[in-house]
């Protein structure tokens, strides 16, 4: 694996103004074309400057802790490893750095500074279950059956951290004032480990969080992300002999076909925007015997929270009616859902600018080959690395969520995306791993922990851009007040 190190440009960074439709109010319009006016960008200061340089400096650092965090592979709630590496590097970095925080071993949360702005970094690091992946053009598995890094986080923990570091060195030599922090953010793809922390009240005294994500793309967002609520239903009946008197049972099995039944012919009368996807947990052990116990794990998406909470009633619904026809009965458990991402206008503007102000990432010959062959091994078109900054105008909804939304709710929350891997490769599969791996991965690493940073020096170096993000944040959150979908206790640890 090859490491790379940008070069820093002292340059001055361009104001961007661009109009950002996202079906908001007027009044919610109104605030963000008034950002326009505050969150212009000036000449890099000493600090920025800096910030950038610190990234360069780290960048053999950062990129081998990623390579370790690939290598370890550690899904939900098992990132014992690369929790640790992080942690410690902060630790080792003067970070004060508290572990085992909001119930979770692998959650931490690494400070420096004191006094206002406080400035948070997000990152995460846990690999996807059965994604083993060599650094190869074609699907290949390092081990069958073992996890892997298909949706990048490897990189996202380690270019945040690198930012935070960056940030850290400026206030420790004076050039800024005020408390970064990293938070080190477990379980993204299972129980979302940032609702947990969300609940506990750990970003209540922030005034900005600055987060980005691997991608096959760049771009500054401005579309949001979908709500989603995890449930599990459950149908307890009574067990019988399903030959000698099966007229003494009440199938739970067939309380999960007539649930899933009514799951699908509701299809068609939900928005289009809407998604329901389940899987059948438990469906019973042996055919002689009438199953006392069912179970279907179900996902509910859509980009509107409230349309979400709306299909949750109407779930029930279905679970009660199901129940009553097989005289069974019925659970539904909410086992953790996310909100959508509460974008912020203002700070978009500012990452778009840092971001067309680093640009471009220049790719090697070789490069573009490996990406050009991952991309004929997935059958997309072979166009290799995307060079382009996306415009922030007419974005196209993300279907995924993310507990990023829940912090977003919360806090003003900057997001973008950095390419890591080939343009139009399916994600969550082997060829983000494969990516992952390499000095693709690299390049957006660097250049994603020195937007991170550069963005932060810019929020506490102008008042105004940050009060213009709190503007923001302020007009599109309303009076919606945060209540995390993950249930009452504490996070459901795995078995040791």
């Amino acid at each position: 694996m090859m490491n790379f190190v940008f070069p820093a440009r002292a340059v001055s960074i361009p104001h961007v103004v661009a109009s950002v439709l996202i079906g908001i109010s007027a009044a919610t319009l109104a605030a963000d074309q008034a950002a326009d006016t505050v969150t212009a960008v000036g000449p890099a200061s000493a600090a920025k400057l800096a910030s950038v340089e610190s990234v360069d400096r780290h960048a053999a650092e950062l990129n081998g802790m990623a390579d370790q965090i690939w290598g370890f592979a550690e899904i939900a709630l098992r990132e014992h490893r690369s929790s640790k590496l992080l942690a410690d590097y902060a630790q080792k970095q003067g970070f004060r750095v508290e572990r085992n925080v909001a119930g979770m071993p692998t959650a931490f949360i690494a400070s420096y500074g004191s006094g206002r702005p406080i400035i948070a970094v997000l990152g995460e690091y846990d690999a996807l279950p059965g994604l083993s992946q060599k650094v190869a053009s074609e699907a290949s598995p390092l081990v069958d059956g073992a996890p892997g890094h298909g949706c990048g986080h490897n990189l996202f923990g380690a270019a945040s951290m690198g930012a935070a570091l960056a940030i850290k060195e400026q206030i420790a030599a004076g050039r800024i004032s005020g408390t970064v922090r990293y938070y080190g953010t477990p379980a993204e793809e299972d129980i979302g480990g940032k609702s947990y922390m969300a609940r506990e009240g750990l970003f209540d005294d922030l005034d900005a969080v600055l987060t980005w994500h691997p991608d096959y793309q760049t771009r500054a967002d401005t579309a949001s992300t979908t709500a989603m609520v995890d449930l599990a239903i459950e149908f307890h009946g009574k067990a019988a002999h399903a030959a000698r008197d099966p007229w003494n049972a009440r199938s739970a099995v067939d309380a999960v076909e007539l649930f899933t039944h009514g799951v699908n012919l509701m299809r068609e009368h939900i928005e289009p925007s809407s998604r329901m996807h389940y899987t059948i947990v438990d469906g019973g052990d042996v055919p002689n015997v009438v199953p006392e116990y069912g179970k279907v794990w179900l996902w509910l998406r859509d980009p509107r929270r409230a349309e979400v909470d709306a299909l949750l009633a109407r779930v029930r619904k279905l679970a009660e009616g199901a129940a009553a026809m097989t005289e069974t009965s019925s659970t539904v458990t909410v086992q953790t859902g996310s909100w959508e991402v509460l974008n912020n206008a203002a700070g978009a503007r500012l990452l778009d600018a840092n971001l067309h102000w680093l640009w471009p990432i220049e790719y090697t010959a070789e490069e573009q080959t490996f990406a050009r062959a991952i991309q004929r091994s997935a059958g997309v078109p072979e166009v290799g690395m995307d060079p382009d900054i996306q415009r922030l105008e007419g974005q196209e909804p993300e279907s995924g969520s993310t507990d990023v939304g829940d912090v977003s709710w919360i806090v003003p929350t900057l997001t973008f995306t950095v390419a890591t891997a080939p343009k139009d490769v399916p994600w969550h599969a082997w060829p983000v791993v494969a990516s992952s791996g390499t000095s693709i991965g690299h390049k957006g690493l660097v250049v994603a922990a020195k937007t991170l940073a550069a963005t932060a020096i810019d929020l506490y170096e102008q008042p105004a851009a940050l009060q213009a993000v709190r503007d923001n944040f302020e007009a599109r959150k309303g009076d919606v007040v945060y209540r995390a979908y993950v249930p009452a206790g504490p996070p459901p640890l795995p078995e040791s």
